[in-house]
């Protein structure tokens, strides 16, 4: 094609020598483009009318005793800041994370929308596709800005502070248990301001008398009582 528009201009050069000074000036690499990003659509963060409505996703890293990586996917409901679940495994991909909400959605049922960063297990394709067959609108937070997602990033403070900094974990499983002890603690004993100093699941109840949603219940065999207790102090 270069050499057909040099000849419209009256340009004289045979192909060969056309395709010889295109490669030394290097033309004839492939030009890096970033990968295209979801469109960005701002929205302020306001609490949803009712539950289930908004979630909000997020992964934190930690490791074990004996330096062994993790990860955690966090995914809270926007409405009552409820933890809906704390899932931890040495690795996370986007089919795990798919796997996660589907079973998350086929106990509670499906958000409108789940509200994200730009991590590439968010912004993988399969995510997409899974979401746009399941009728759920992806809201990706600008880059750099995790305020965007300001519920989420309270909630993972919270876990990191009364946790993963607190505890020395040598087994993933030790970590999981404790995870959800802590998690059932801050859904149904512990006061959050933004909701009148009220538990999420005791605000939930109370605003949603007519249609009750499902909310994650205490394991009976383990005293979460006594393995949180530093985290309600």
């Amino acid at each position: 094609m270069m050499h057909h528009h040099l000849r419209n201009l009256n340009w004289t050069w045979n192909h060969k020598r056309v395709y010889r000074i295109y490669t030394e000036m290097g033309l004839n690499l492939r030009r890096k483009y970033k990968k295209r990003l979801p469109a960005r659509v701002i929205e302020p963060l306001i609490q949803p009318p009712a539950a289930n409505l908004t979630w909000s996703m997020d992964f934190m890293q930690d490791g074990l005793a004996n330096g062994v990586q993790f990860r955690s996917l966090n995914i809270i409901d926007d409405y009552n800041r409820e933890a809906l679940a704390i899932t931890l495994y040495t690795s996370l991909t986007s089919k795990r994370v798919i796997r996660e909400l589907d079973q998350l959605i086929a106990w509670r049922g499906a958000p409108e929308k789940i509200r994200v960063d730009n991590g590439p297990e968010f912004i993988a394709q399969a995510l997409r596709d899974w979401a746009d067959w399941r009728n759920i609108d992806l809201k990706f937070i600008e880059k750099g800005k995790p305020y965007q997602n300001g519920y989420m990033e309270r909630f993972n403070r919270s876990f990191r502070e009364e946790v993963l900094d607190a505890y020395c974990f040598t087994r993933l499983k030790e970590a999981q248990v404790m995870a959800h002890a802590w998690m059932w603690i801050y859904n149904n004993e512990r006061p959050h301001q933004s909701l009148g100093y009220k538990a999420p699941v005791v605000f939930l109840q109370e605003q949603e008398q007519n249609q009750p949603l499902p909310t994650f219940m205490k394991d009976q065999s383990i005293d979460w009582k006594s393995l949180v207790l530093s985290a309600t102090n």
